[in-house]
């Protein structure tokens, strides 16, 4: 017990250490982050735009999808462009082409001798990076060439997004419905947020005397950064990665050394020793009893794969929309299910199965672990089912009718599209599902809390690290709800980040890391207390760089340079951890074929080895990939994030929620006898079919772009021109053979699932117990 004391000091100490310095962090970001102006003039006093355009213009961005119908910052989709980027391309194309045709009489900059467009474009550079905004009149004054070609680029956005035929063929391109905003005045106000976006993205800021630690040099001006740290990548206005993205880059492979070595060095003390455990005879889970409330949570299991059967379905639109652009096989799709609907359903519905497995999983694992079955405890089931329902339907309906604008703006924050990628739903909907989170929390509390307040015994500490992810996924889910519908886009992010990464990544991690120790101690395959440590320490080693980790996901929101140093540092420590996975995978592997009655769960432990796999190659490798600032100053928002995000996500979360089904549902139909070809057929095919969508498209592609971005600027590499290439055309197809083969598998888990219910076939008897050992 006293080393399981320590360990919980420790992750108390680390927690209320790592939490304050994210606290800290953000108030860095709030100090830092750009302002939002009273209006904008020129030069002569003429307003161009005043904050509530702007304003206005989030809203209405915020209504047809948000992020999820190209992207802010590097947030969000893949198909259309980055609006920044973009926005900022074209104001300066438009500089720079008038300036040519005024000063050297060609119709275009590009036409100009070398020395000359040089010439052009330092001065470009010294209009467009110096900050006019004055804090006391909160008023940005601008060049009268500039407001000319803000005008003409406002006036393109105003086209694409209606019905103009003049953008018809970039409408297509961009995955666009016609007339995505019908309203001219939301057109010109949407603009004017765009326009916002990319002066944040070119305006220097005023940098604090602990921006940079290089010493001074008379006569020479520091590296000034824009207020998105010179993201993205322009060569047009002199973006490009500031030192300190160079420097925390090398210090992060660094740390990911040190935290490897170290590492290694406790693996090697601690591991390896026969602790002399005996595993039983017999399967001590085999005459569980199954409480009625345990029983009720079969529902979210066949929830489950509805859901993850959808999300395939609008997965494989998504990956559709960027081949045909508004159609689908000739069908005018757009009309009906437009790219940011589709988009927004998949993504949601990713995390949503996800969560809804785990909470079963949760609701049925109380009254497993502690034999007590609370009062009211399947109702409380079936309740918590009818809201996750009525939350789903009601959301995405909402979502549907912002995006075909039928909903208005007024009402859209509450009841329709919220526009932040993965936390897309209403307000309303979001607080409706927080107080469901709550009542799963007192549900499960309630069913543990025997274990909890009785005598002390060797897994208490697991059971307690498993009521505590409890209380933290059902009280984080809060985090979704601290910004509102004004907030500066820099908070918000902030906060996001928060939900996505903590609540999705962080505590759901620490809840399937308890449940799996919980289980392999309850089948007796481990000792409780060597269980209870090593989960400890595992807690405390993912916690180390989980929490502020988070920041990597801030590097260009307002970001000053320390919380660059945080988020590179840390986010390099998560990494850690799964430099020895194959460990963790040959221990898995290991007490999967401990004893013969194993086999009854061999299925679910290959699930969790496939979650080993996947935490290497998809956490670990593609996610250290892109983490480092340098790294993500070039792909932040291009395909190789999402090759994180598919192989990390489904990898990973999905496997492991794919797991945790089928254990629960081992003990909710004990006896029946498993379909060991459908099973099988599924695993192969989810882990090949997720494997081939990686190497085949998203790796290449990503790569492609990359070069593309470093080469040519960030808005080139999210650009049409380069998006319509037949080579993309290509890898976009060669999706197909592992998106078929990935359904495959989904369609063959299902098969399995309803066998044992329409067509079940009982075990024989010795499979639970040694006489199987001795035939």
């Amino acid at each position: 017990m006293g080393n399981t004391r320590r360990l919980w000091w420790g992750l108390a100490a680390l927690l209320i250490a790592s939490f304050s310095v994210l606290l800290w962090s953000g108030s860095k970001i709030n100090q830092n982050k750009p302002p939002m102006p009273e209006r904008v003039v020129a030069e002569d006093g003429t307003v161009i735009y005043t904050r509530a355009d702007m304003e206005r213009g989030r809203q209405v961005w915020q209504s047809i999808g948000g992020m999820q119908l190209g992207s802010i910052w590097g947030h969000g989709a893949y198909v259309a462009p980055d609006w920044s980027a973009d926005w900022l391309h074209r104001e300066a194309v438009e500089i720079l082409n008038m300036w040519a045709r005024a000063d050297g009489g060609m119709a275009t900059y590009d036409q100009l001798p070398a020395g000359e467009r040089a010439a052009l474009q330092g001065r470009l550079q010294e209009m467009m990076r110096e900050n006019t905004y004055d804090p006391a009149t909160g008023t940005i004054t601008l060049d009268m060439d500039r407001v000319v070609a803000i005008s003409n680029v406002s006036a393109h956005y105003q086209s694409l997004f209606g019905n103009d035929p003049a953008t018809a063929e970039l409408r297509e391109a961009y995955a666009m419905k016609n007339n995505t905003v019908p309203d001219a005045e939301h057109r010109r106000t949407l603009a004017s947020f765009f326009w916002w976006t990319a002066w944040a993205a070119t305006t220097e800021r005023h940098m604090g005397a602990d921006e940079t630690l290089a010493p001074d040099r008379p006569g020479v001006q520091e590296k000034r950064v824009t207020y998105t740290n010179n993201w993205p990548g322009e060569p047009l206005v002199g973006n490009t990665p500031p030192p300190s993205t160079w420097v925390w880059s090398a210090f992060s492979v660094l740390f990911l050394i040190a935290g490897i070595a170290l590492l290694g060095w406790h693996h090697a003390v601690t591991h390896g020793h026969d602790d002399g455990h005996r595993i039983p005879d017999r399967d001590p889970l085999a005459a569980l009893k199954v409480t009625p409330s345990m029983r009720a949570t079969a529902k979210y299991f066949w929830l489950v794969l509805a859901l993850f059967l959808v999300q395939i379905l609008f997965g494989a639109m998504t990956a559709h929309y960027q081949v045909e652009g508004q159609e689908a096989y000739g069908y005018a799709l757009s009309d009906v299910l437009p790219y940011s609907i589709t988009r927004s359903w998949h993504t949601q519905l990713a995390v949503l199965w996800i969560a809804v497995a785990w909470l079963g999983t949760g609701l049925y694992i109380g009254p497993a672990i502690s034999g007590h079955e609370p009062r009211f405890q399947r109702l409380g089931v079936n309740v918590l089912f009818a809201c996750l329902v009525v939350i789903v339907v009601g959301a995405f309906a909402g979502q549907w009718f912002a995006v075909m604008q039928k909903l208005g703006i007024p009402n859209n924050f509450w009841f329709g599209h919220q526009g932040w990628e993965y936390a897309d739903i209403g307000r309303f909907w979001q607080w409706f599902l927080f107080i469901g989170l709550l009542l799963w929390l007192t549900m499960v509390g309630r069913s543990l809390w025997p274990v909890l307040t009785g005598p002390k015994t060797d897994t208490k500490a697991i059971v307690g690290l498993l009521f505590l992810s409890t209380v933290a996924i059902g009280v984080f889910f809060a985090a979704g709800l601290m910004w509102r519908e004004h907030t500066h886009i820099s908070i918000v992010e902030y906060w996001r980040w928060w939900l996505v990464h903590l609540w999705v990544e962080g505590f759901f991690e620490v809840f399937a890391t308890a449940v799996m120790a919980l289980i392999f101690t309850r089948l007796g395959l481990l000792r409780a207390s060597t269980a209870s440590v090593a989960v400890l320490f595992a807690t405390i080693v993912f916690m180390t760089g989980g929490v502020l980790g988070t920041l990597h996901h801030l590097y260009f929101v307002g970001s000053p340079t320390a919380v660059i140093a945080l988020g590179a540092s840390f986010s390099a420590l998560e990494v850690v951890p799964l430099a020895y996975i194959g460990f963790e995978a040959y221990h898995t592997y290991r007490l999967g074929k401990a004893t013969p009655w194993m086999q009854r769960y061999r299925w679910p432990i290959f699930f969790f080895l496939a979650v080993s796999f996947w935490n290497l190659v998809g956490a670990g490798l593609f996610g250290f990939l892109i983490n480092p600032p340098l790294s993500l100053y070039y792909m932040q928002g291009l395909n190789l994030t999402p090759l994180h995000g598919h192989t990390a996500l489904f990898g990973v979360y999905g496997m492991l929620g794919i797991a945790l089904v089928l254990f629960c549902v081992r003990g909710i139909r004990p006896n029946q006898v498993w379909n060991e070809k459908a099973l099988r057929l599924s695993f192969w095919s989810l882990n090949v079919g997720l494997a081939l969508m990686a190497v085949l498209t998203l790796l290449p592609l990503g790569t492609m772009q990359l070069l593309a971005a470093i080469e040519h600027g960030y808005w080139y590499a999210r650009s049409a021109e380069f998006m319509q290439k037949p080579i993309v055309d290509l890898l976009v197809w060669m999706r197909v053979p592992g998106d078929t083969i990935f359904s495959v598998g989904a369609l063959a888990l299902i098969y399995f699932m309803v066998r044992l219910w329409v067509r079940p076939k009982l075990e024989e008897p010795s499979l639970h117990g040694a006489e199987v050992e001795a035939g």
